[in-house]
Parts: C-alpha cells; structure tokens; sequence
C-alpha cells in the first residue's frame, strides 16, 4: 500500500514500513512494524522507536494514520 503525503510517500507491508521524503537529499525511513508506534489524537504521528534506530514524522491527517494503522495491524494510540 501506498500512502502519498505532502512531504513525500509512505510505503507499509504487513512487516514494514518505508517512508521516502520529498526533496534532493532523497531521504529514506524504513522500520519493521513491530518497531512502529501510531499516535493519534490530532498528532498524527508515526514514531519509530527500537534498539537499532529513533525517528518520527508526521502526516497530513488522521485519515492517512488510520489507512496505515489498517495496513500494519497497528492500535492508534
């Protein structure tokens, strides 16, 4: 599944997670779900947080968080 945002586009499997910013750096964010952690309640923030990597970004709105919420199998928190 792929989710386009204003910054770029998020790419979600049922294992993964890749998320492919906007812009001449080409930056790349990739995590394995069980690392992902969903926040809602107006943030709409997709954080990453495990041993190897810590990140986060956010999206454009709740609907974009609920279609990935669906995809990876993931509560919005």
């Amino acid at each position: 599944m792929v989710i386009e945002f204003s910054n770029g586009k998020v790419i979600a499997t049922a294992h993964e997670l890749v998320i492919k910013l906007n812009g001449p750096h080409m930056v790349t964010l990739q995590a394995q779900t069980d690392a992902v952690q969903l926040i809602g309640r107006g943030a709409n923030v997709v954080a990453v947080n495990c041993s190897e990597a810590k990140w986060s970004i956010k999206m454009d709105n709740q609907e974009q968080l609920s279609e990935l919420a669906a995809q990876l199998g993931i509560a919005i928190q």
